[in-house]
């Protein structure tokens, strides 16, 4: 069942939810109930301070909605407003924000402590396209069994990798032990 305002426009259904009432929490026409209320036009001109009630009048007025803007203020910022245009628009700069923001990923390396020296090559290239990509390389020296009481192999072998790459990185994080992994986090240097 829902109810119908004395305007004619839908005020809510039989669960008793006010129309008014939206899921983002912002306060609108009938839902502003203070006492009284600092007032902004539609142009952003100050109407003064007046009634909620004679606040959401003028907003009828004018065929817009009334939104409380600053809630806690003294007394609470209502402004006049087409509710609907002005959500629309700020989604739309979230939207294009989000769109001109880089993202940087973190790019993983394995390393082993025998690893060959052609191999090494194959993956300081690899680094390298995701350095100069803009992104950060995750190397990591994987140690087997016995392989972890000889960890000081597994670092050379992280020192001379890193060393490689030196030219267009910059060490992040210094290699640290972390289970069975020794590892090293590089960044891109700054242009």
């Amino acid at each position: 069942m829902f109810i119908i305002d004395n305007r004619g426009n839908f005020a809510g259904n039989k669960f008793n939810r006010p129309a008014n009432k939206n899921n983002n929490g912002d306060l609108l026409n009938d839902a502003i109930r203070f006492p009284q209320v600092r007032l902004i036009g539609p142009q952003g001109e100050q109407l003064g301070i007046c009634s909620s009630r004679e606040a959401q009048l003028k907003a009828n007025e004018y065929d817009l909605d009334l939104y409380c803007v600053s809630p806690t203020a003294q007394p609470p910022v209502c402004k006049i407003v087409n509710y609907s245009k002005m959500k629309y628009e700020q989604t739309k700069k979230a939207k294009e924000a989000k769109k001109n923001q880089k993202i940087i990923e973190v790019k993983e390396i394995q390393l082993t402590p025998q690893i060959g020296s052609h191999d090494m090559e194959t993956k300081a290239r690899a680094a390298t396209k995701f350095l100069e990509a803009g992104n950060k390389v995750k190397c990591g020296v994987r140690y087997r069994g016995r392989q972890l009481s000889h960890v000081e192999v597994g670092q050379e072998v992280l020192d001379k990798f890193i060393a490689s790459l030196s030219e267009i990185a910059v060490v992040e994080k210094p290699a640290s032990l972390d289970g069975k992994w020794l590892i090293a986090i590089l960044a891109p240097k700054k242009k």
